[in-house]
């Protein structure tokens, strides 16, 4: 894992500066702050809240992507439709991979960039806290009263939260930012309406989080032409390149991951230098995790198996210490009770 996190930053050495011809104003970035890379700057476009809507959108173009990559060998994409990073152009894109000639598209309304993306035949069961979120039942409770529910743990609600995760993310206001095992949007629709970055793409592996986050775009007070896009994708296997996100949030996320590790490593490498990881998760305590959840008995977990064989819940301690192992550094936290925000940067 060290080896491909050294491998990622060094392949990050150089950025091209921000060419203003042609950048709408409201793109570019405050005074005093560094110029904005090119790949960042999102193209303009309408949101059709319905796919099958008749809109009217730029001549169909070819070209390759900037930022989507294969989840299969990491190489990019090419694009075939209308440009810009929200609904009604990706809906209307097909993408294909510049290597393997593995192709995906929006046949629902999100962009669908797994591996396992058009398989006829082969299916598989993943574990069971990732499937539970991929229930129409869960997806369709999770901002009815399944989410508010936190705050019974110290997470101080959607507004708060938010605030608290834009701060750490003011150095790269500009940029793309990815939320990470979405759900239905919460804080992904926030972000977008923020107006504080290029293009905000809602990512979750569960089809039926992103149907619910497409109907409260319908449904609540998100413009019409935000730059919004929604991908489903694993997050152990993102499909962006190498260095090429500003920003990654992971609300109430890590605890439910297969493999952590695995998908911290992967938010590396696909952070530019600079880029900033912020997570919330709840902290191991006797409630969640019995007499494992601290001090001398914690480690014989790994022999005896979580007491909540559903989730993972992590010390401050071990949270910091897999930051650093994937190569974040400037690590922080925030703790209230059970709740914490964490947050390491992608070395410059």
């Amino acid at each position: 894992m060290e080896l491909a996190v050294r491998a990622a930053a060094a392949s990050c050495s150089s950025y091209p500066s921000l060419q203003r011809a042609g950048v709408p104003r409201r793109l570019r970035r405050s005074p005093g702050l560094p110029p904005l890379p090119a790949r960042r700057v999102a193209v303009a476009a309408a949101i059709a809240v319905d796919p099958l809507q008749d809109i009217k959108t730029e001549k169909n173009d070819v070209s390759k992507t900037e930022v989507f990559a294969c989840p299969v060998c990491y190489e990019p994409l090419i694009r075939t439709g209308p440009p810009g990073m929200n609904l009604s152009a990706i809906y209307r894109s097909g993408f294909k991979c510049s290597k393997c000639n593995k192709s995906f598209t929006s046949k629902d309304i999100f962009l669908d960039l797994t591996v396992t993306s058009g398989t006829k035949e082969y299916s598989e069961l993943k574990p069971a806290r990732t499937e539970l979120f991929r229930s129409p039942l869960v997806s369709f409770l999770y901002e009815r009263g399944w989410r508010q529910n936190f705050n019974l743990s110290g997470f101080p609600g959607r507004d708060e939260e938010f605030q608290m995760a834009q701060d750490y993310f003011e150095p790269v206001a500009g940029g793309i930012l990815v939320d990470v095992s979405c759900g239905s949007g919460l804080f992904a629709r926030k972000f977008a309406t923020s107006g504080a970055y290029s293009s905000v793409i809602a990512l979750d592996f569960s089809e039926n989080m992103l149907r619910q986050c497409y109907d409260y775009i319908k449904q609540d007070d998100t413009p019409l032409n935000t730059n919004l896009a929604l991908v489903r994708a694993d997050i152990s296997r993102l499909p962006f390149a190498s260095c090429s996100i500003d920003a990654i949030h992971a609300g109430a996320a890590i605890h439910c991951w297969p493999s952590p590790s695995n998908a911290v490593a992967e938010i590396s490498r696909v952070l530019r230098p600079g880029g900033i990881f912020v997570g919330t998760t709840f902290l191991s305590s006797p409630t969640n995790s019995g007499p494992f959840s601290s001090g001398a008995l914690r480690p014989l977990r790994q022999i005896v198996g979580p007491v909540n064989s559903s989730y993972n819940f992590f010390t401050e301690g071990e949270l910091e210490d897999l930051c650093r192992s994937c190569g974040l550094v400037n690590y922080s936290s925030k703790v209230q009770r059970s709740f914490i925000m964490f947050s390491g940067q992608k070395p410059s």
